[in-house]
């Protein structure tokens, strides 16, 4: 035993203290350490292996992007040569309609000039038959009155008033 004032120590107890120590440590050690260690090496695999796991999504994910755009560049295109496609096809549609519109323009053009000739002829034709008949009237008109100047003109102006008024 040891005195040190207010505080004495017993080796004996001190040692059974001691080896009380080592033997709880033991099993602290074996049943407590070594099953905690076991449970925090799984969780580090657990987290290794997620984290893996997320790195291939990730990478995946990363490739699936790609191939996405790829495919919506590809679809743009697409989409652009159809607008431009169509367009032309428009612009050769306009082109054609327009042609033919010209086309038919002028073609009822030509006839209706033939027909204006047509009918101006026979307008001429007409006069023609009008005028001989009228002349006619006009000479026998005249060689059934006197051949004096004055009723020779006068009759010409009655003949003339007539024409006037039947045209």
């Amino acid at each position: 035993m040891i005195d040190l004032g207010a505080l004495t120590l017993e080796w004996g107890s001190m040692l059974f203290q001691f080896i009380a120590f080592l033997i709880l440590l033991v099993i602290v050690r074996k049943f407590a350490v070594g099953p905690v260690t076991k449970i925090m090496e799984t969780r580090r695999q657990n987290i290794a292996s997620e984290i893996e796991a997320a790195e291939k999504n990730r990478k995946e994910s990363e490739g699936f992007i790609a191939e996405q755009r790829r495919l919506l560049d590809e679809a743009r295109q697409e989409t652009k040569a159809i607008l431009e496609r169509a367009s032309k096809q428009a612009q050769d549609e306009e082109a054609r309609i327009k042609h033919e519109a010209l086309e038919a323009a002028a073609r009822i053009k030509a006839e209706a000039t033939a027909e204006i000739a047509r009918e101006t002829e026979k307008a001429k034709e007409e006069l023609r038959k009008q005028m001989a008949g009228l002349s006619v009237m006009l000479a026998s008109k005249i060689i059934e009155k006197e051949l004096d100047e004055a009723t020779q003109k006068e009759t010409i102006d009655q003949f003339l008033k007539q024409v006037g008024d039947r045209l």
